[in-house]
C-alpha cells in the first residue's frame, strides 16, 4: 500500500543535552520560522514513562550557568495550542508525539515578609498517562451563565431567539442575525437559518456564498440551521429542490469554506439553547486567553496556536467541578 501525503508541520520540537546532573537536557519548541522558542525548559528525561510525569524548569530561571550539548532529537510539530495553563504538543512521528505541559502555581506554607508567595511547577505527561490516570470529574472553562456578556439581535429579526441569563438587544449587525458583544466589540456571530429560509438561499448561491464568506470574517462564527441534516435528504419536506441537490448544495459549502461552521439543530428551541451554550462557551475561553495581554486577530478566542513567549504569560484555570 502507498504512503500518504506528509501531515503540515507548524513548528519544530528540538531536545538537547545539558550540562545539568538534575535536569540532562534541554526542550525547546519553536513555531513556523521564529527564531526565539515558544517554550524552552530543561527536563529531567526525553519522554516521560507510561503512568509518570517529568518535572520541567524554565531555561530562564536557571540559577547556575549550563552548557548545552550536542542535538538529540529534531522532530517537527504537527500542532500547538494551549488552553489555560495547560500546552499540548503533537509530533510527527509513529510513537511518543502527543504530550501535554502543565503549569502549577503553589503557595508557599511560610513565605518570606516582602517576598514571593507563591512558586511554580510545570509538569510534562503523555497521552498514556492521562488515559491511566483515576478520573475526578470532568473540567470545562465554560461558565453557565457569564457575567458581563451581551447579546445584540438584528434589527430586521423576527421572532427572535430567547437567551435565557443573557443580557439582549436590539441593533444593526455588519452580518449573521446574533452576536455577542463585550462593549462595542463583536466576540462571536450566529447566522439563523429556518429550513425554508435555506432553501429559498440554494436560489441564490452567488449570494449565500458572500454572506458565508462575510461571517467567516469572525474567528468565532456559526449558521445554525432550525432542521435536522436528514431533513434536506427528504424529498417531501425539500420541495422544489431535489433531495440529492440539496446534499451537494450543503457539502459545497463545507468543501469552499472549510473553517465555516454548520450547526444542524432539530427545532428553534434547540437552536436558541447550542447558540445560548455556544456564545457562554467562547465568553468564558476567551477569558483565559485575554490574560495573556494578546489582543492580535489571529489569536481570536479560546483555544489558539501558541505564539514566541505567550507560555511565560499563561494564566487562569479552568472552571467546573
Amino acid at each position: 500500500m502507498t504512503s500518504v501525503g506528509p501531515v503540515p508541520h507548524v513548528g519544530v520540537w528540538v531536545l538537547e543535552r545539558c550540562s545539568d546532573p538534575k535536569f540532562p537536557y534541554r526542550l525547546r519548541v519553536y513555531r513556523g520560522g521564529r527564531p526565539e522558542p515558544v517554550l524552552s525548559f530543561l527536563v529531567r528525561d526525553r519522554w516521560p514513562g507510561a503512568s509518570q510525569h517529568i518535572f520541567c524548569l524554565r531555561e530562564q530561571r536557571v540559577t547556575t550557568p549550563v552548557e548545552i550539548g550536542a542535538e538529540v532529537e529534531r522532530i517537527p510539530v504537527v500542532a500547538l495550542q494551549r488552553n489555560g495553563k495547560r500546552l499540548t504538543v503533537i509530533l510527527d512521528r509513529p510513537r511518543q508525539k502527543r504530550c501535554d505541559f502543565q503549569i502549577v502555581e503553589k503557595s508557599y506554607k511560610n513565605p518570606e515578609p516582602g517576598e514571593a508567595t507563591t512558586y511554580e511547577q510545570i509538569f510534562w505527561f503523555t497521552q498514556t498517562a492521562m488515559q491511566q490516570r483515576r478520573p475526578r470529574g470532568v473540567r470545562l472553562y465554560s461558565a453557565p451563565t457569564p457575567a458581563g456578556a451581551r447579546v445584540r439581535m438584528a434589527s430586521d429579526e423576527r421572532y427572535p431567539w430567547s437567551f435565557g441569563g443573557l443580557a439582549t438587544e436590539r441593533g444593526p449587525l455588519p452580518a449573521g442575525d446574533y452576536a455577542l458583544l463585550d462593549g462595542d466589540e463583536i466576540v462571536a456571530v450566529v447566522e439563523r437559518k429556518t429550513l425554508q429560509g435555506l432553501l429559498a438561499d440554494f436560489g441564490k448561491m452567488d449570494v449565500l456564498r458572500q454572506r458565508m464568506l462575510e461571517l467567516m470574517a469572525f474567528e468565532h462564527h456559526a449558521v445554525v440551521i432550525e432542521a435536522r441534516y436528514e431533513d434536506l435528504l427528504s424529498p417531501s419536506k425539500v420541495q422544489p429542490w431535489p433531495a440529492a441537490f440539496c446534499g451537494k448544495a450543503i457539502a459545497e459549502l463545507y468543501a469552499l469554506y472549510p473553517r465555516l461552521r454548520l450547526v444542524f439543530c432539530s427545532n428553534r428551541k434547540t437552536a436558541a439553547e447550542w447558540t445560548r451554550a455556544y456564545f457562554a462557551a467562547v465568553w468564558s475561553v476567551r477569558g483565559h486567553v485575554e490574560q495573556l495581554g494578546d489582543s492580535r486577530p489571529d489569536v481570536g478566542v479560546g483555544p489558539h496556536p501558541v505564539a514566541a513567549g505567550e507560555l511565560d504569560q499563561i494564566g487562569g484555570a479552568p472552571v467546573g467541578p
